[in-house]
């Protein structure tokens, strides 16, 4: 028999603010973290907006002198699941070490850091290149130093599936509670690919939005006028516990995980499958999953990143799996304040799902004024809508054809 699983901490890190109240405030004003990027230089770019954090400074987290061990997506990923853990009271050092475990996803990694080695090695040898290279970029890093940090020995791996990255990562972390491998687990998502050569790759493969002249309108699920996704950077981490684990040291609890599906497109790397049959595999096995019908799901938080093919893939996909009760749900696409951080979206959304859970109000997909003829389903244009919320699902697809959906719903 499965054991139950809740969540029991909440943080994040993003370019609308890095803490979960206020992202939450933020959000519902429909306010949006996309604005010229100020990294980098970005005069020679032709995509000059995004998500990025150009006032990071997470010198009241982590040690100045360890900062330079760590790559920027690290940074981020250490940075939420401090506040993850702040906000659990997850005492680790009074468990059994091998009781707990990190399972993160990041679709790049330490983007930054490869840069920048390249760039010695190309300039003054391979002799100055540093030696901590390899413990900087590689993507178990982020995992790798949060369990250092709490001494944690259980389940610890990264799962790199573009953008389904961090929900990939939370359905595993999910298993690994329900079939008894752990009673506590950290985990989500980091990405900080915002770099001078991740922003060319993306620009010139034509998949970002270039609608320069107004940032904060860039960002356009599911509308007519959309014209690709804006590039961001971040990571959301929660904290995963057995039900009675959480109940026995008094712990709040957010809402419980109720299911997972995940799936294959085998199509296109980059584009996805046009009727959306692989998205829809990962919902409707989640459903099954969570042991729910169609009909009880209230709101998607949908994948929804403003291109062309994506928004209506995802629209079919949901009308093949919810039917006639796809015209009752509420949709949003939180990317349209956030952007897009490939993978670490999974991570950050689903603390907005729980946020959505424990407020009953369904967030906005902003900029949406001429709907899209075959997007034609309730997408929360431009204000929140209160809602009574029981079950709630969150989207995650990538390249690759990737597809994965994880459920939640309020504890009772």
């Amino acid at each position: 028999m499965k054991r139950r699983v809740v969540i029991s901490g909440l943080g994040v890190v993003t370019s609308l603010s890095c803490k979960v109240d206020d992202l939450w405030s933020r959000v519902l004003a429909g306010e949006s973290g996309i604005h010229p990027i100020r990294l980098f230089d970005v005069s020679d770019f032709k995509v000059t907006i995004g998500g990025d954090i150009y006032d990071w400074n997470p010198s009241d987290y982590i040690d100045p002198k360890e900062l330079k061990r760590l790559d920027r997506f690290t940074q981020f990923a250490i940075v939420a699941a401090t506040d993850a853990v702040a906000d659990s009271g997850i005492d680790f050092s009074s468990m059994d070490s091998f009781r707990s475990g990190v399972i993160l996803g990041s679709g790049i990694g330490g983007l930054s850091t490869i840069e920048e080695q390249m760039s010695r090695l190309m300039t003054k040898g391979p002799n100055r290149v540093s030696p901590l290279t390899i413990p900087k970029l590689m993507l178990n890093a982020a995992g790798g130093n949060i369990s250092i940090k709490y001494g944690i020995r259980g389940p610890n791996y990264t799962v790199a599936t573009a953008c389904a990255s961090a929900t990939n990562a939370l359905g595993d972390a999910l298993k690994c509670i329900q079939y008894g491998d752990a009673d506590v687990m950290i985990t989500g998502g980091a990405e900080a690919a915002m770099t001078r050569m991740g922003l060319s790759a993306f620009q010139n493969m034509k998949a970002l939005s270039t609608r320069v002249d107004s940032p904060e309108q860039a960002s356009r699920p599911f509308e007519n006028d959309r014209d690709g996704f804006v590039f961001s950077e971040g990571a959301g981490i929660v904290i995963f516990e057995e039900l009675e684990h959480a109940k026995a040291r008094g712990a709040k609890i957010y809402a419980e995980v109720l299911g997972y599906g995940t799936s294959g497109d085998a199509g296109h790397i980059t584009q996805p499958d046009e009727e959306g049959t692989g998205a829809a595999k990962a919902m409707s096995t989640a459903l099954t999953d969570a042991d729910l019908a169609p009909d009880q799901v209230d709101y998607i938080n949908a994948h929804g990143t403003s291109t062309p093919l994506g928004d209506k893939a995802e629209t079919r996909a949901v009308k093949s799996v919810f039917g006639a009760a796809a015209e009752k749900l509420s949709i949003s696409s939180t990317k349209s304040q956030l952007g897009h951080s490939l993978g670490a979206s999974g991570g950050i959304e689903l603390v907005l799902c729980v946020k959505a859970l424990q407020e009953q109000t369904v967030p906005p997909t902003i900029n949406f004024s001429t709907p899209d003829p075959e997007c034609d389903l309730d997408y929360t244009p431009n204000e929140p809508k209160s809602r009574s919320l029981n079950y709630v699902m969150s989207n995650s697809f990538g390249f690759g054809g990737h597809n994965a959906s994880v459920v939640v719903g309020r504890y009772s």
